[in-house]
């Protein structure tokens, strides 16, 4: 990179907060997706002042500029995939305001999503969205890419929870969208827009969110079927019943067998499990709920349901499902972590197919997610240093991500598009919508500084 573009960015954030250590370089070259990038320079911003300016300046440049949280994204959306700057916002971490008579937060970007947490939980309040990574991701990041998680089923993802943003276009310009308020209808809605939008369109340096009661009481159980369509039949009758549950996952006969296998854990031979958690504010309508479930479980030939007796009882019943992380690593394969949705009714014909694929390409691959909204995670394990194999994963991995357009679905629930899914939007967004989103890419970044190669947008 140029010497007067170093000493101006230099200039903008101080010595201290750049770099072009080949340490830090490295460390800035990949996410958790395995692309991999370097870019020319790295630097920490601390206010929306700096992050303009370094827009400002990298636009007169044509210099690309991708912005990065903790790095913890499984869709290549932190790698600077045309080198460039990184622009690192993790020392922009301060909880601004709490309000809980407005049942607000204002947070900067580079606040851990546990430390927000942390804030709101002795006021009785919480933040919804819990994403995998929650102990180390960063609220900008879970805007960037819409975070879900576990309780998405019934509270909803991180775009139900933005209530305004301030953010700073690619030619430096500042902007705020949205409002303090629990409605508006003013306008385009542009606030929603940037939430998903991966870096692509704007940095966002100041965040508005939503925060809510947080339950007093939790109850958990835990359900067994012989076959696939019973469990995706259960989910449908409970999802279409008087009862929302918090929790809903699933696990596949695939994964069930490997946790036996890896983890040690003790599980029957079935082809379903079914984990799920309801919530609320007084004890006896929380056991209510959960009863209500286990009855709708029967109802589709459940083998049998567990329904935890105390606290202790339930951290047992979660075991197998958060076992799953640490099993995959003593698997000494390579394992590509998949995130697609379909329309809750089509659960079981796409976990059906996608094991007819698996037999299909010879590469093994089991199925776990948040079956209440239908968000289905699928991990396939190959050997990276097969070339055949990897030729073999090429295919598997556009013929799943067909499947689930095919079937009503999304390339993906809650990680993004990235570098990792560019390749398939076609089969999700027609000609139209794609035209669209390329015009809105070019209107606020002509020069296509921000996040280039990203989301199939060139």
């Amino acid at each position: 990179m140029d010497v007067l573009v170093c000493q101006a960015l230099i200039d903008i954030v101080g010595a201290e907060n750049f770099t072009q250590k080949l340490i830090d370089l490295v460390s800035y070259s990949y996410d958790a997706s395995g692309y991999q990038h370097r870019p020319d320079c790295a630097v920490w911003a601390t206010s929306t002042e700096q992050v303009s300016k370094i827009l400002t300046l990298a636009n007169s440049k044509g210099i690309p500029v991708t912005v990065r949280g903790a790095g913890t994204g499984l869709g290549g959306l932190a790698v600077p995939a045309k080198g460039g700057i990184v622009l690192d916002l993790t020392r922009m971490n301060r909880i601004l305001e709490i309000s809980v008579p407005d049942r607000l937060a204002v947070v900067q970007p580079g606040v851990v999503y546990a430390d927000f947490q942390a804030a709101l939980a002795p006021l009785g309040f919480f933040f919804p969205p819990d994403p995998a990574s929650g102990s180390v991701c960063t609220l900008g990041g879970n805007v960037g890419t819409n975070a879900g998680g576990l309780r998405a089923v019934k509270y909803g993802t991180t775009r139900d929870y933005v209530l305004s943003l301030k953010a700073v276009l690619a030619n430096g310009e500042v902007m705020h969208v949205g409002a303090r308020t629990m409605k508006t209808s003013s306008g385009y809605d542009l606030c929603r827009l940037l939430v998903g939008s991966e870096g692509t369109l704007a940095v966002i340096t100041e965040i508005t969110l939503k925060i809510c009661p947080k339950p007093s009481y939790t109850a958990t159980a835990l359900a067994t079927f012989h076959r696939l369509e019973d469990a995706g039949e259960a989910v449908t009758l409970v999802m279409h019943s008087d009862v929302t549950p918090s929790v809903m996952e699933l696990l596949d006969g695939a994964a069930i067998e490997l946790l036996r296998k890896h983890a040690r854990i003790e599980l029957p031979e079935v082809e379903a499990l079914l984990l799920v958690e309801t919530d609320g504010l007084t004890e006896d309508y929380v056991r209510f709920e959960l009863e209500r479930v286990a009855q709708l479980f029967h109802k589709c030939n459940a083998i049998e349901v567990r329904v935890a007796k105390d606290q202790q009882d339930a951290e047992h019943l979660w075991e197998a499902r958060k076992a799953i992380g640490g099993m995959m690593g003593t698997v000494h394969l390579d394992c590509v972590p998949e995130d697609i949705a379909v329309p809750m009714s089509r659960i079981a014909e796409f976990l059906r197919r996608s094991q007819d694929l698996s037999r299909q390409y010879n590469l093994f691959l089991f199925n776990f997610g948040h079956a209440g909204d239908g968000n289905l995670h699928t991990n396939i394990f190959y050997d990276s240093n097969d070339p055949d194999q990897t030729a073999r994963l090429e295919q598997l991995l556009y013929d799943l991500h067909k499947l689930a357009c095919d079937l009503g679905g999304t390339l993906s629930g809650e990680h993004g598009i990235g570098m990792t899914k560019a390749a398939y939007m076609p089969l999700e967004h027609d000609r139209v919508a794609l035209k669209v989103m390329r015009t809105l890419k070019r209107a606020l970044d002509p020069n296509n500084i921000l996040n280039p190669g990203k989301m199939g947008l060139e």
